[in-house]
């Protein structure tokens, strides 16, 4: 008796300090110098201070986001990582130290290497313009490119850009929040409301300033959307516990409220053996979320454009398939998993010795991961046709099918005339700031920032990392309609955030509001689907997304272990990422309820909030 209750204090005294590591390890968001009202506080005096002059051209806030290379140029700022930390929230933006030009070099080299970025975003304080070469660095940059000025400091330093035109950002407060808020204002994740309180020069003069609204998200603390951080801490106790009893290595949670990002930490690591600790900037393989965040959004997207009909057939787009019995489903039915479409072809388990290759050839083009080459032609030879003339026994019944997907991209391809990978990277992802998202991740990224996934030693006899999981999307190259893509939470948040926005993000409307409406209420009367999108289930005792999730939820999840959902009752986005199959496939994370569990710590923080 006593032995054991020495090996249980043991085993719990173990568990308290694995728990500490992992909440050691994790880390916060923006990483604010201060929390809770302390920083809704200050970020208010930041606004109420922060003034936006010369922007006559509406270049504040940022737009087409795909079209700008950006540079930020810092001298004497002491917080300019803040500054830039913000910036990389929206898309990428490339630091500049200046100091580096004040010696030997000059301003003149400073502007030669800028040579390849259009737009300058340059940091200055009182200091820096006792420098005349600036104000020259400027207004010779200006000529070529967009410039403007996030100006820290006295109203004298204000007087000094007189003969400056660009767009500046001025506040004359100097912190870190303030460096936050100004960073956000360029993009649009918060708003500049102030003008002029009085005449400083002939230039600037009392009441003049511009005035912009909120189109991106914004990055804060929970007390900004009216929530307790301490009562989102149980979310740290789920994630160790996930990690503790190996339901996953590690974990990224996102928490989106009133289009505020109040929470989003890592924790963890890459795989067991504790080398890589997680990162919010991390690249996950999503899975099923594939779904949803690429194909669903094409078609809502060409269906606005009248070039995708719901009640088409596949015939109408696949002329291949006119005398098979797929031929008369319809696109509505492939998007509610309702066309009798069996759940999977057999894949990896039938594929033949002489079908793939040790090394890439003209025979052997696609690449399924490290040393593993499939042979030409092998999808329209071999998986097309058994897609094709696979059983149809269903149809009118909910069955889960990848294969509704992947017949949802040959008729997208078709009707865009684009590989899925290319059209969804062009007309979401780049222009939406997105910066990780996408399909074959490893062609752009380093596999350090991207998640492993299983070790398969019985196919493909390698540790997938940056190679899809799912098997029939890695024998079609890693492209596919149902599984592929990768990204990070924040640009999931992103992209569903202008879900939740129906449609809008940045200025731009990508997607129709009467269309996200459609597509993301439910439209089965034999499943609780919406078109392309899971949602909430009516049966309570299910609790599916979780016990508080409101009838309005939508979302999906992926089989790695990763799920977004959607509330527009409660203007929330929840994502939740982690690689559960690393090293092998388990069911930890679904027994335990991890997902749903830290959902509703969400809800339950909302609710105390109200």
């Amino acid at each position: 008796m006593e032995k054991r209750f020495m090996r249980e204090n043991k085993w719990q005294l173990y568990s308290l300090i694995l728990l500490g590591f992992i909440l050691f390890n994790s880390a916060c968001a923006q990483n604010p110098p201060f929390t809770g009202q302390a920083y809704v506080n200050e970020e208010k005096l930041d606004e109420q201070s922060t003034v936006l002059l010369n922007n006559a051209v509406y270049l504040i806030p940022f737009q087409n986001l795909d079209q700008l290379k950006i540079a930020s140029i810092h001298f004497t700022n002491q917080y300019a990582a803040n500054f830039d930390s913000l910036l990389n929230k929206y898309t990428k933006v490339t630091a500049v130290n200046g100091n580096d030009y004040t010696g030997i070099k000059s301003l003149g080299d400073l502007s030669f290497d800028l040579k390849l970025f259009n737009t300058l975003i340059i940091q200055l304080n009182d200091a820096d313009l006792n420098n005349p070469l600036i104000i020259n660095f400027i207004n010779s940059n200006q000529k070529v490119k967009n410039v403007i000025v996030a100006l820290f400091g006295s109203s004298n330093a204000l007087i000094k850009l007189n003969n400056v035109s660009v767009p500046i950002i001025w506040t004359e407060r100097v912190s870190p929040v303030s460096a936050f808020y100004s960073a956000q204002a360029i993009f649009g994740g918060v708003v500049i409301t102030q003008k002029l309180k009085k005449t400083l020069s002939m230039v600037y003069q009392a009441n003049m300033g511009f005035t912009t609204t909120k189109v991106r998200l914004q990055y804060t603390v929970p007390e900004d959307a009216g929530i307790n951080t301490n009562d989102l801490l149980p979310i740290d106790n789920i994630a160790a516990e996930a990690i503790l009893n190996q339901a996953t290595p590690g974990c990224v949670v996102l928490v989106a409220k009133d289009g505020k990002v109040i929470f989003n930490k890592a924790y963890g690591y890459h795989t067991y053996d504790k080398t890589l600790p997680d990162k919010l900037t991390d690249i996950f393989d999503l899975a099923s979320m594939t779904k949803t965040s690429a194909t669903t959004m094409e078609a809502m997207q060409l269906y606005d454009q009248g070039r995708l009909s719901l009640d088409s057939t596949v015939d109408d787009y696949l002329p291949l398939t006119h005398k098979t019995d797929k031929n008369d489903i319809r696109v509505r039915e492939l998007l509610l998993h309702q066309a009798g479409l069996i759940p999977d072809i057999p894949t990896l388990t039938t594929i033949l010795p002489t079908d793939h290759s040790t090394d890439s050839s003209a025979a052997f083009p696609t690449k399924v991961n490290e040393h593993y080459y499939l042979r030409k032609d092998y999808f329209k030879e071999v998986m097309w046709p058994e897609m094709l003339f696979s059983p149809l026994k269903t149809r009118g019944q909910y069955v889960y099918s990848d294969l509704s997907m992947c017949f949802m991209q040959q008729i997208i391809e078709t009707v865009t005339s684009t590989p899925e990978n290319v059209y969804v990277q062009q007309q979401f992802y780049n222009p939406l700031g997105m910066q990780t998202a996408g399909y074959l991740p490893l062609y752009r990224f380093a596999p350090s920032q991207i998640i492993p996934t299983e070790d398969d030693q019985v196919y493909r006899h390698a540790l997938l990392d940056g190679y899809v999981h799912d098997p029939t999307a890695a024998l079609m190259g890693g492209v596919a309609g149902h599984a592929g893509l990768f990204a990070s939470a924040n640009d999931v948040a992103i992209l569903y955030q202008m879900m939740l926005n129906r449609g809008a993000y940045g200025g731009v409307q990508y997607i129709k509001p009467e269309t996200v409406d459609l597509f993301t209420a439910k439209q089965s009367d034999v499943s609780r689907r919406g078109l392309g999108f899971d949602r909430w289930d009516p049966l309570v005792d299910h609790h599916y997304p979780s016990q508080l999730a409101s009838p309005q939820t939508y979302g999906h999840t992926g089989f790695t272990g990763t799920c977004v959902w959607v509330d527009p009752k409660y203007n929330l986005v929840y994502i939740f990422l982690s690689n559960r199959v690393n090293p092998s496939i388990g069911s930890k994370l679904g027994s335990l309820n991890i997902r749903p569990r830290i959902q509703d710590v969400v809800y339950e923080a909302i609710q105390k909030g109200m």
